[in-house]
């Protein structure tokens, strides 16, 4: 895939045909290292000068930087720093002897503009979208011809809106790498997608790994709820989280939407918590003992406390299993780099500082607590948990599990059931704050489109006061606000504006219009106590907890594909017609008559041939193929190993009705078996009992046993084959060989 886009990229800046090249690839598929070996191909043999590599936030510019100093060149061995100088733009403005610079595209702008850009991390700075495209002047100390490539990693974000004017400012082909292209992207970069690395083959690649969705509902999310009127409430301030207690005048019922933001439920967060602790080691990751590495997305700094408190009350531990990683928390960086290695930090509740392109890969659940409407954006968030990593390095931070093969998507508020539409049209603006809207009408200085849009903030707010909110409104303005709406709907009504270009002959129509609109701003503009109290009305700082609902869970289970599950099992049936003259443990198993056993070597052999590229597949994941599609016919074990393949071989061939794991199969004969040796007059000791048990257990493991297999764990214990002549008695090789035939199923 890497070696596809560098290909792609260097064949349309040959062509010339196109001065933008879009390469779209898979999270974790290795953007940012084809992004530096482009970097080096072209500085070292194209002529290149200076590149300028545009990251999503500040903090990824380290770890873009971290890239660049790791690379070895090839060929020569040397790390890229050591051959061209690479720099973050700092206060300082740009190097200029740097070969490559790293930046945000808002510290660009501001430098652009000769502002001063501060070195650290500022979330304002490298956040902040402005309401309206920016044009960019000639700047002398970043001349247009500064740079001979932009590469713009992630592009998906407004950059083609209100930030294109920096990207066209200077006179460079700009590549764009995303892993989530929308209809914008497209447009921005000319269709010219140079290069196409999805998802799906990014896991059949073993690049990525797959999911699963777990989905948990409770009353609450779904329906919110109702205090009654006289109950005493805590009611926080946002800004200090200060509580003090009030008691509700009137009955206060609210909707999911004001969940976190009006009214936090500890109820309905603590349940699903409460949820997600319980089903956990049973249907979340059946087997496993140790929290698996979570991160969970939190809708704003409050919200993730609240988390924070009741997730380590619910899993009974300290502060250092579980931490808010935000940019309002000490140390962010050295938090994300402790909750990638250490053992005992387990969970992080974040809200978008790991959202996209930072990489934790040990990462196994991603869990939503916060609602998400952008589809590339959820797809990025969604992305933090598909790194794959080495066995090693995984089971230093996950010592109860072998390998990461997949992660899970916990869904406790409906991410995954939206119907995603592009973003935003590449043409419409983000819609301008209340606060600019006042000040603006203040100054007299409102636009038409924004008296339209002031009108329709005001109407929505007004339909959110409270009787006695809407009096005191009316008080301060000194008549009714919904004749100030009023008035600035009939301003920008094209009847209204005609009668009054009419009704004043000789004066230029767009002064009379906007005379018409400056009268119905008036009132705003000449009273600054009331644009104060809209402004307060609406920030609506005070968020009511509510302590008295108790939330019920509705619903939690895993989400099923079938029809991912589907072309699971057809592929799976394919493979065995191709393959049963092939593989041997196929060739024993297919016999008619069953006359020879399988041997534990030869089904793992089989279990390794899966387990390659294409397939990719573990006995689980057929399993649970069979089980979305059969559930009436398929029994669950917590974990499915190499000798449930019996059952999944004669389960697909017909020769059994019911897919049932292979250990408990093997029991429910050694429970025949005893009864019959009852019957038959047999008693056995405990000590003999021990030995039977746990033969039964290895035939169950292993599919068969030895001789051999007696002086090994856990026999070896008891005297190994010693003991087990001395315990069974001179029977014990009849015993031993009744059992390796009558067992094995």
């Amino acid at each position: 895939a890497q070696i596809k886009a560098v290909n792609g990229i260097e064949l349309s800046l040959a062509e010339q045909r196109y001065s933008r090249s879009l390469v779209q690839m898979a999270t974790g598929a290795g953007k940012t290292y084809t992004a530096v070996t482009q970097c080096f191909r072209l500085l070292r043999h194209a002529g290149f000068r200076r590149v300028l590599f545009l990251v999503d936030r500040n903090n990824l510019g380290d770890q873009t930087l971290h890239e660049f100093q790791n690379y070895d060149t090839p060929g020569d061995g040397r790390r890229f720093t050591e051959l061209y100088n690479v720099d973050k733009l700092t206060g300082a403005g740009m190097v200029g002897s740097s070969h490559v610079v790293i930046s945000t595209i808002q510290r660009v702008f501001a430098a652009l503009r000769g502002e001063e850009v501060a070195d650290a991390d500022d979330p304002n700075l490298d956040g902040y979208t402005p309401d309206a495209p920016v044009t960019v002047a000639y700047n002398a100390q970043m001349p247009p011809e500064s740079f001979d490539l932009v590469i713009v990693d992630e592009a998906h974000r407004s950059i083609y809106g209100v930030w294109r004017g920096v990207l066209e400012y200077f006179d460079a082909h700009i590549v764009g790498l995303t892993a989530t292209p929308v209809k914008q992207t497209f447009g921005f970069f000319q269709q010219n997608l140079v290069s196409e690395y999805t998802y799906a083959e990014s896991v059949a690649d073993n690049v990525n790994v797959d999911f699963d969705v777990y989905r948990i509902s409770t009353q609450i999310t779904g329906a919110g709820s109702t205090v009654d009127a006289g109950t005493v409430v805590p009611v926080r301030d946002k800004r200090t989280r200060k509580e003090r207690y009030e008691t509700l005048d009137d009955e206060l019922t609210y909707k999911p939407t004001q969940l976190d933001r009006a009214v936090t439920s500890r109820s309905q967060i603590r349940r699903v918590l409460q949820t997600f602790h319980d089903r956990l080691f049973t249907e979340i990751f059946p087997g496993r003992s140790i929290v698996p590495k979570t991160l969970i997305f939190a809708k704003d700094d409050n919200h993730a406390e609240e988390i924070l408190t009741h997730l380590r009350e619910v899993f009974g531990k300290g502060n250092d299993f579980a931490a808010k990683i935000t940019y309002s928390a000490k140390k962010p960086k050295d938090l994300l780099q402790q909750f990638r290695m250490s053992m005992t930090l387990r969970v992080a509740v974040t809200v978008d500082m790991i959202a996209t392109g930072t990489d934790v890969k040990p990462l196994e659940c991603v869990f939503f607590m916060r609602d998400v409407r952008s589809a590339a954006y959820f797809e990025q968030m969604k992305g933090r948990g598909a790194r794959t990593i080495s066995n090693s390095d995984f089971r230093q931070v996950a010592p109860d599990a072998k390998e990461k093969t997949r992660f899970v998507l916990v869904d406790a508020i409906g991410v995954t059931e939206h119907d995603y539409t592009d973003a935003v049209p590449l043409e419409r603006a983000k819609t301008v704050s209340l606060r600019k809207l006042l000040d603006r009408a203040a100054a007299l200085t409102l636009t038409e489109d924004e008296t339209a849009t002031l009108a329709s903030r005001l109407a929505k707010l007004e339909l959110q006061l409270t009787p006695a909110e809407r009096d005191e409104l009316d008080a301060v303005a000194g008549g009714s606000v919904k004749d100030i709406v009023r008035r600035l709907v009939a301003a920008v009504d094209p009847d209204v504006q005609a009668a009054a270009v009419a009704a004043s002959p000789g004066v230029d129509p767009q002064e009379a219009v906007q005379q018409l609109i400056d009268e119905a701003v008036q009132p705003l503009a000449a009273n600054p106590q009331l644009r104060t109290r809209i402004l307060e009305l609406r920030a609506s700082h005070d968020q009511v907890i509510d302590e008295i609902s108790v939330d019920v869970l509705l619903d939690a289970h895993g989400v099923v594909d079938t029809d991912r599950a589907r072309s699971v099992v057809e592929s799976w049936s394919a493979y065995l017609a191709e393959n049963r003259d092939e593989v041997t443990a196929l060739q024993a198993l297919y016999s008619q008559p069953a006359s020879v056993r399988v041997s534990f070597a030869d089904l793992r052999e089989l279990a390794e041939r899966i387990q390659r590229p294409p397939y990719n597949w573990t006995p689980d994941i057929i399993w649970n193929a069979y089980a979305a599609l059969d559930v009436d016919l398929v029994r669950h074990a917590d974990r499915h190993t190499v000798t449930d393949l019996v059952s999944l071989v004669r389960y697909a061939m017909g020769a059994e009705e019911q897919l049932v794991p292979y250990a408990a199969k093997v029991h429910e004969r050694y429970a025949a078996w005893l009864a019959q040796q009852e019957q038959a007059g047999a008693e056995f000791t405990e000590k003999q009992r021990w030995w039977l048990d746990r033969i039964a257990d290895v035939i169950a493991n292993s599919a068969g046993i030895t001789l051999d297999d007696l002086d090994n764990a856990p026999f070896a214990e008891r005297g190994g084959v010693d003991g087990a002549l001395r315990d069974i008695g001179p029977a014990a090789g009849t015993v031993l060989a009744d059992l390796n035939e009558t067992l094995p199923a």
